[in-house]
């Protein structure tokens, strides 16, 4: 079992390409699943669709949930005190966390096995990889 990564956006395009990405770097182990755009495929976001990524993505390790920005953010805590509220599911923690840079990063060290609180600080650190 792996921790598992959830991508939210506001674009089905980006969460799925950032996902596409990340899921060649960390390999097949990792569950990786984007949650962009609403239900109908505009954009925005949809708690519905956040909330299916995150079961598909628990292995039993936690998932760890990324955000682009706005929106994104404030649907996926209101999911994450649902999730509190039912007091069951998955262990899910949000990270604070550039989006691609710390997909990828979460990504590849999930797929070392490492546990959830690793992987979330790993996409936070994220904010520090320099580009030049």
């Amino acid at each position: 079992m792996t921790v598992g990564i959830v991508l939210v956006s506001h674009s089905p395009a980006v969460a799925g390409s950032v996902a596409e990405m990340a899921a060649e770097l960390a390999g097949p182990s990792v569950a990786i699943r984007a949650a962009g755009g609403t239900d109908d495929g505009r954009f925005g976001t949809s708690i519905d669709l956040i909330a299916a990524a995150v079961k598909a993505a628990d292995s039993g390790d936690g998932v760890c949930v990324l955000m682009d920005m706005g929106s994104s953010v404030l649907t996926a805590k209101t999911l994450l005190e649902d999730l509190e509220d039912d007091g069951g599911g998955p262990l899910v923690r949000l990270a604070d966390a550039p989006f691609t840079e710390g997909a990828v990063a979460a990504a590849v060290l999930a797929s070392t096995g490492q546990d959830l609180d690793t992987v979330v600080g790993s996409a936070e650190q994220a904010w520090s990889m320099r580009k030049l």
